[in-house]
């Protein structure tokens, strides 16, 4: 961490939030050297403050928003963020769905995420094909890597095949009320997945090969399939997301990718080989007891990341450094004990700097954060919470 990013808020009390927006807009820039021209759609859950996304949407490379729930696509066009916005999750929300179904601006601009009949049924069940106009959507595609019963990668999609694929593009084609417009297929196993071992790299390669090499198969066969029925050609495909910008880019099939959480540089990139964002983000906290002389208690600190429990999901204490939890207790959501030589100086009312494990789920703790740059603290942006915004 920058001394410098200490200094500018060290008058403050504790708790509070900081963003180094120098850090962000430059981890933005290299995410887009990464990419190789490829465009990049923010990935909005990574970040959920409204002023960094707008001013990452300013920079060159940067296209559209890749949102995570529905409510949170209909307030970002609503506000004028974005007109092209892909709604990452589909949605059971029938009082949002109507909300954009009795919108045209909201039509044109939000994209649905489906993956079955059932997602074309439950949209229907709110409004019928023949009282609206076409709603857009995307087919979600499971792009983990199997192999038998193996299954390496996030229990989404149940569209694994081309075949698979393609049926439900002949369904959503063959449906009034509905336009196809994309194709998503997101690596979780291969981007989301910490280079922590020869056997994890060894099963990221080959993943990626495989994927590659579907992924074409899908695109082509949907594309026959547009084609055949009279219908237009896809507007995208996207694949993702920060931790296999490379790799996604090098597939002429992909079009798009969706990505975010390098901008923030979270504790879970540490481990990552191929890139290392800079930290741009942390949550501070005081210093509120000293138990013993090596050992001090600071205000909450408990922000585990979601995810398979582990250690990797875990924060991490960036300054002072060398501080360590005590293994009984770990991060705890009122206070959390901490102990190394640094404790040795610290008093009460001290800051502890910590680093989320994961982009943009801390700010669901916090109102504001405070932004430094050129080691100055030029401005406060609030979080989608200080907005009033929570989407679940």
């Amino acid at each position: 961490m920058k001394p410098e990013i200490r200094s500018a808020v060290a008058h403050l009390d504790a708790p509070f939030a900081v963003l180094d927006l120098d850090a962000a807009l430059a981890n933005a820039a290299d995410m887009t050297r990464r990419a190789h021209g490829t465009p990049i759609r923010v990935a909005s859950k990574s970040i959920r403050i409204r002023s960094l996304i707008s001013r990452v949407l300013e920079l060159p490379g940067y296209e559209g928003i890749l949102a995570y729930n529905l409510n949170e696509a209909l307030w970002l066009v609503e506000t004028g963020m974005s007109d092209d916005v892909l709604v990452a999750y589909p949605s059971a929300d029938k009082e949002a769905i109507h909300r954009l179904i009795a919108d045209t601006h909201f039509l044109r601009s939000i994209t649905l995420m489906v993956d079955s009949a059932d997602h074309l049924d439950l949209i229907d069940n709110v409004v019928s094909a023949e009282q609206r106009a076409n709603v857009r959507v995307c087919i979600d595609v499971d792009a983990s890597y199997q192999l038998g019963a193996l299954h390496i990668g996030a229990l989404r999609s149940p569209l694994h095949s081309a075949a698979d694929v393609r049926s439900l593009a002949r369904v959503i084609s063959s449906r009034p009320g509905f336009t196809l417009v994309g194709l998503m297929a997101y690596e979780g196993q291969i981007a989301g997945t910490t280079d922590t071992s020869p056997a994890v790299a060894l099963m990221k390669k080959i993943s990626t090969k495989e994927l590659a090499t579907r992924r074409a198969t899908i695109v082509d066969a949907v594309s026959e399939e547009l084609r055949i029925t009279g219908h237009a050609p896809l507007e995208f495909v996207n694949g993702g997301g920060t931790g296999s910008l490379e790799t996604t880019s090098a597939e002429k099939s992909v079009t798009e990718i969706g990505a975010g959480s390098g901008i923030i540089g979270p504790a879970l990139f540490d481990n990552y080989k191929t890139f290392s964002p800079q930290p741009a983000e942390w949550y501070v906290v005081p210093v509120v007891r000293r138990p013993a002389p090596k050992t001090v208690t600071v205000a909450g600190g408990g922000r585990v990341a979601s995810g398979p429990v582990g250690k990797d999901r875990q924060p991490v204490v960036d300054w002072p450094r060398g501080l360590k939890t005590n293994p009984l207790e770990g991060f705890g959501e009122v206070q959390t004990p901490l102990t190394g030589e640094a404790a040795h100086d610290l008093r009460l009312g001290d800051h502890v700097w910590m680093r989320p494990s994961k982009a943009g789920e801390q700010t669901e703790y916090i109102n504001t954060v405070l932004v430094v740059s050129n080691g100055e603290l030029v401005d406060e942006w609030p979080t989608y919470r200080g907005e009033g915004r929570i989407f679940v």
